[in-house]
Order: C-alpha cells, then structure tokens, then sequence
C-alpha cells in the first residue's frame, strides 16, 4: 500500500477526479526522498492544477505531503501504513482550505462522500495490482 500511494505518477489511472499528475523532481535525503509534483483536479467544470511537495519516508511507511501552490490557503496530508496480520492498516489525515469562499462550501458537502470514493479507488487498485 505504502508503494501504491508513493506512485504520485499513477494517480489518473484509477484515482476519480485526478486527470493528470507530473512529478516535477525528486531527491534522495538520508532516511527518504522529496518529490516535488503537480496534480489536475477535474470536476464537472472545476478544473485545477496544483503543487505539492511529497515526502517519503519508506523505513517508518509514512509519507507527508504539504502544499505548495494552487487553488488552496493551505493543504496538509499524512499518511501512515501498518503491517498487520491480514493485510496493511493505512491512516491517513487531510486539511485544507480553499481560497475561493464558494470551492469551500462546495467541498465541505461533498468532502465525506469524495473521501470515500478515493479510499475505494485505492482499495481496488491495490487489488487488482495485488491481488
């Protein structure tokens, strides 16, 4: 699960809403790495690019995120993946704000029901990657 959330580049393969994704640039620090990327976001007619730096922590399974340009005031997320006995346990944390007044009561009805949709997204695809 840890790899399959790392693959910032994959997203628009199954993630719903993500229509492209670059990573601008990575680099290896010691105990991880940083990859600076971009992800389009499209819904209905919203469509918005932003920038995030990623970072990976692979020997704690963590992987951080925090914002660095686009559509938001601000955006954090953090993600945390357990080995238990039948599978993984992933936690994940996310805030963010809008700038735009009505992007934000937009989102803050459809924020659970978007949530849940991701989370299957990526439930599916680690399915059919690994079985």
């Amino acid at each position: 699960m840890y790899d399959l959330v790392a693959d910032v580049g994959k997203y628009p393969e199954f993630l719903p809403w993500c229509a492209a994704a670059r990573v601008q640039q990575t680099r290896p620090f010691e105990g991880g790495e940083i990859m600076e990327a971009d992800l389009v976001i499209s819904f209905k007619v919203f469509r918005e690019k932003f920038a995030s730096r990623v970072t990976l922590w692979p020997d704690d399974m963590r992987i951080d995120t925090e914002y660095l340009d686009g559509p938001f005031k601000h955006m954090i997320s953090n993600w945390g993946f357990r080995d238990v006995q039948d599978g993984c346990e992933v936690s994940f944390f996310v805030d963010f704000e809008f700038r735009n007044r009505v992007l934000q009561a937009a989102a803050g009805v459809f924020f659970n029901e978007a949530m849940q949709r991701i989370v299957r997204a990526f439930e599916r695809r680690a399915a059919s990657l690994h079985g």
